[in-house]
């Protein structure tokens, strides 16, 4: 960037508040806003990326904008001249404002992918963020459940679909059972359960397509409880949700009869979770880190279980196999007489 537009990121706001707001938009340049609209566009025609990655690759290219000129009055074209020091600064600023190292290292790879585009384009001659690294991730297990919770959380729901009197059922309880059962059966994202279609279950089978990152489908076996718990919704509670709404093909649906969203999906795990207690399992994915994890100390095969979790890397699998040993060096501790 210009010599005097070098300097403008240190002065921006100190603390963990960022400077960005909610009209951050309006600090972009008509060049970068462009620059952002046609990457998003190749994202998701070329790339095959999921609606949530280009909306985060969006904001985190917004947010660095924001950031480098932030005391600026008028919006002023960013990208094309951004430099390796400007980039520091700005992870500097956001190691500063106590930004967690996975945030920072996700944001980073979004800047470096997006300038590399840039080269391709002929847009810059090179990529600045080639050279930018972002400080190390802590390497933190996910944490899970046992057995014995995962069946008091299912005998918790499974107490809740009828009343007292066993009269009324309650269809809502349905869902969340069944929601549930799909999720440790299978081990799936919760935005791959978002966007389950009716048409996608093999019930003779007891298979279901799961469409994930990138739109890259595999199918992946449900345990019979989970087809049962997905039969009972979908004949007896599925119907009294959606009523005279607009037909939906969407297996799991909201208190409004359209699809199920994300953020309600993270409320059922989270209330769960709460209700449970003695656990420090959290996150909307633990009922997928617990399902690999039990997988894994059953005996599964480490090559089937990066299939049926949709991983790229088998070295993400693998983090779990250290989490079994984890679990098997605890339960050995508390075991073995000489321990």
């Amino acid at each position: 960037m210009a010599k005097a537009e070098k300097h403008l990121i240190r002065v921006l706001c100190s603390g963990a508040v960022s400077c960005q707001s909610k009209n951050m938009e309006s600090h972009l340049s008509s060049q970068d806003a462009a620059l952002i609209d046609e990457y998003c566009h190749y994202l998701e025609h070329q790339m095959n990326r999921a609606a949530h990655t280009i909306k985060s690759y969006r904001s985190d290219l917004i947010g660095l904008v924001t950031d480098l000129i932030a005391e600026q009055d008028e919006p002023i074209e960013v990208f094309r001249r951004v430099t390796l020091d400007d980039l520091r600064m700005w992870l500097a600023h956001l190691n500063r404002s106590g930004m967690s190292r996975t945030t920072i290292a996700r944001k980073t790879t979004a800047i470096r992918q997006f300038m590399s585009w840039l080269v391709r384009q002929d847009m810059r001659d090179e990529n600045p963020a080639a050279r930018l690294v972002a400080s190390k991730q802590t390497s933190r297990l996910p944490g899970t459940l046992t057995q014995s919770q995962i069946r008091q959380i299912l005998d918790a729901l499974h107490a809740r679909v009828f009343n007292k009197d066993e009269t009324e059922l309650n269809p809502i309880a349905l869902r969340d059972l069944a929601m549930v059962e799909v999720l440790y059966s299978t081990g799936i994202r919760v935005a791959e359960l978002e966007g389950l279609d009716i048409g996608d279950i093999d019930f003779s089978n007891e298979m279901i397509k799961v469409i994930g990152k990138g739109n890259k489908q595999r199918v992946v076996p449900l345990t019979s409880p989970a087809v049962q718990a997905l039969k009972k919704w979908l004949s007896i509670g599925r119907p009294s949700v959606i009523a005279d709404k607009p037909h939906t093909p969407a297996i799991f649906l909201g208190v409004r009869g359209g699809r199920i969203g994300v953020r309600q999906i993270r409320e059922v795990v989270n209330n769960m979770l709460r209700e449970l207690g003695d656990t420090s399992a959290s996150g909307v994915h633990v009922l997928r880190h617990t399902a690999a994890t039990h997988l894994l100390d059953g005996g599964a095969d480490l090559r089937s279980v990066q299939e049926l979790l949709g991983h790229e890397s088998l070295q993400t699998t693998q983090l779990y196999t250290h989490v079994s040993i984890e679990r098997l060096r605890q339960g050995y501790k508390q075991a073995h007489p000489r321990a």
